[in-house]
Parts: C-alpha cells; sequence; structure tokens
C-alpha cells in the first residue's frame, strides 16, 4: 500500500464513528488487504530488553487489539512487539457510547471506552489459534464490578502465563472509577506482590511490567519507584492517557470526559519518562508511550529514558504505513549521528526533562 492509497483510506475511515472506523481497521487486518513491511533489517535498532531479544524498539500499545485478534498482523506491518488487551477476566461491555473522540487539528483522540473487552477465555482463544508473529504482551486489568480487582490481575497472569512474553498490570486508566487508586503505596505493594507471587508459580519468569499514569505528583512517582525497586519489577511503562487537556485548540470534543493521548500527550508523558528514569536509575527497562508519531519523537522518547516505545493514536493518524515510516528514519538518524545501535542514545535528554515541572 502506497503512502497515497493510505491517506486515501484513512480519509475513509475518518468519515466514520471512531468504533466504527476501528473495527473496520481490524477486520481489514484479518482478511490480508493491509500488506506488510520488514521492521528487523537493520541490527542497528535490535535491543535486549528484561531478557527478551526485540528486532526493534516500536511496540503497538495496548488499546488497539483489545481481543488479541490481530497480532501477527501487526508484527508484519513492522512493529518490534505487540501489546494486547486490555483483557479483564469476564466480558464487559465499557462505558456507554459515544465514547471515542477525534481530535484531529490537535492529532489526539480522546477514550472513555472503560475496559470492553470479551474476556480472558476469548483472548486466549484467539492467541492460541494464531502463529506467533512476534514478541507478545497481555496487557492485564480488573472488571470494573469485580469484589477482588487484584485477584483480577493474578487470574489474568494465570490465564495467559504460557502465551504471554511480557505482561502489562495496567492500573493507570482513568476511565475505570478507583482504578488508579491502585498506584498508591499500599494498594501497589499489594498488587505487586500477588501479581508477582503468581508470576513466580507459573513455569518460567515472565517479565511483569506497571503501566502508570501522566498524571501523577512527585511523591506519587517516589512511592512508585520505590515499590518497584523494592519488588524487583522487570519494568515500566509511562504513561496512559491523561485527564489534563492543556494545550488543546478549540475542538469541540476538547471537553469530553476520559483520556487524551496522541500529540498533545508527548511533553507530560516524557517529563513522567524521564523522571521516572532518574528514580529508578539506569538498569530498570522503560518503556515510553505518549505522543509517538515519527522516527523524531520516537528517539526523544528515548534520549528521555526509555528502551522501548510504543504508539496507538499515532497510527490512527498516520496510518498502516507508519510503523515502516518511523523504523526507516529511525535508521536514517543513526546514519546521521554515527550511532552503531540506537540504544546508545538513552538518557542523553533524561536530565533536562526530568529537570522540567510536570505541566498542571
Amino acid at each position: 500500500m502506497s503512502d497515497v492509497l493510505s491517506s486515501l483510506a484513512r480519509k475513509a475511515l475518518f468519515t466514520l464513528d471512531p468504533e466504527a472506523a476501528h473495527g473496520l481497521s481490524i477486520r481489514a487486518l484479518k482478511t490480508g488487504m493491509v500488506p506488510g513491511c520488514r521492521g528487523d533489517g537493520d541490527l542497528r535498532l535490535a535491543t535486549k530488553v528484561a531478557g527478551l531479544a526485540f528486532p526493534n524498539p516500536l511496540g503497538m500499545a495496548a488499546g488497539y487489539d483489545k481481543d488479541a485478534e490481530v497480532a501477527p498482523q501487526l508484527s508484519r506491518l513492522g512493529f518490534g512487539f505487540i501489546e494486547v488487551g486490555t483483557i479483564t477476566p469476564e466480558p464487559q461491555p465499557g462505558n456507554s457510547k459515544p465514547r471515542v473522540f477525534r481530535l484531529s487539528r490537535d492529532r489526539a483522540v480522546i477514550n472513555r471506552l472503560g475496559f470492553n473487552n470479551r474476556g480472558h477465555a476469548e483472548a486466549h482463544a484467539n492467541l492460541t489459534r494464531q502463529t506467533r508473529g512476534g514478541l507478545l504482551g497481555v496487557n492485564i486489568g480488573a472488571n470494573k464490578d469485580a469484589a477482588d480487582r487484584i485477584g483480577d490481575y493474578v487470574a489474568g497472569i494465570r490465564t495467559f502465563a504460557k502465551l504471554a512474553d511480557y505482561f502489562t498490570v495496567n492500573v493507570s486508566s482513568p476511565n475505570t472509577p478507583g482504578l488508579r487508586n491502585l498506584q498508591t503505596r499500599e494498594a501497589l505493594s499489594e498488587l505487586l506482590t500477588r501479581v508477582l507471587a503468581e508470576r513466580d508459580a507459573q513455569a518460567g519468569r515472565i517479565p511483569v511490567f506497571l503501566k502508570i499514569a501522566p498524571d501523577l505528583t512527585e511523591p506519587d512517582l517516589d512511592d512508585i519507584a520505590a515499590e518497584c525497586l523494592e519488588q524487583k519489577l522487570d519494568g515500566l511503562i509511562v504513561s496512559n492517557t491523561t485527564l489534563s487537556r492543556t494545550g488543546l485548540s478549540q475542538d469541540r470534543h476538547k471537553d469530553e470526559a476520559g483520556g487524551l493521548s496522541g500529540r498533545p500527550l508527548f511533553e507530560r508523558s516524557t517529563i513522567v519518562l524521564a523522571k521516572m528514569r532518574r528514580r529508578l536509575g539506569p538498569e530498570m527497562p522503560l518503556i515510553g508511550v505518549g505522543g509517538i508519531d515519527s522516527a523524531e519523537t520516537a528517539i526523544k522518547k528515548v534520549a528521555a529514558g526509555a528502551d522501548l516505545v510504543q504508539l496507538y493514536t499515532g497510527f490512527i493518524y498516520g496510518g498502516p504505513m507508519l510503523p515502516g515510516r518511523i523504523l526507516r528514519g529511525l535508521s536514517r538518524l543513526c546514519d546521521v549521528q554515527g550511532l552503531t545501535r540506537l540504544s546508545d542514545v538513552r538518557d542523553s535528554e533524561t536530565a533536562r526533562y526530568a529537570d522540567l515541572p510536570i505541566p498542571d
């Protein structure tokens, strides 16, 4: 698919309701209408993180493939790894519609989906049927009405232990009431203790990452970093969507409730990423998410402290050719800067970003 055809396809999809467009894109991937792109040709982009060998540092974030329907097809677009979910033990419809809003002038999206998914059983069946296409992360969450939310995360580890290359514990969605309370020190301690105990009880040592919000205070970051280090967590993902509306244009949807993603999230999420790198030190793996839609934004995340990066909203606006464009751009940046490995730039801008205040 040429960039021209990709642009035309995106314009056609943008005439549809966002959720309808999303469903159509999933169906297109299933039918093979979207051609692949080799993304593993440049060894300078390869990296090893948490014991896993990534062919390149660019991943698809959770939220796109909620029910693990098209992970192999997404891998063929060039992504170095795919994160499916968020998946909860029981199916749930999520919040009432409409619940997804494009802010095209800002290259952003607001969503209040609320962990809509078909549950563990269907995602497990989907993954079992598939031919593996690359590294797979499983993003696990809790049902809205669960009596024991931490127990839901433990169940996620148990269900997908033989299928996942890594897990992401998602406690940072703003669209499930009370979920972000699990980021407090006491609650996080219990959560990670139980989740890691279940992980250790399974065959092998599957890396577990924690995904945090960008709407945290400096003391919040202190507590999370201390708990991650104490629990010897495998890594951190920074960040989920934001409740802030700072810097948005006067789009008619800008005041919709929900989490904001896309370009306006870049600065905030990158600052929080750098602050966590400073707190966690050089060894803890970090995945940077928020506002990535080009090779330039991807490498800025790495410079701020990320070992890997993920995108989703950028894919909505950039289309299926975006992963290939980003990877080619990263290769060109390696050429221009004379890098033997892209990871050589990691932390080169950590101090600059970490010294900035988190935006209001």
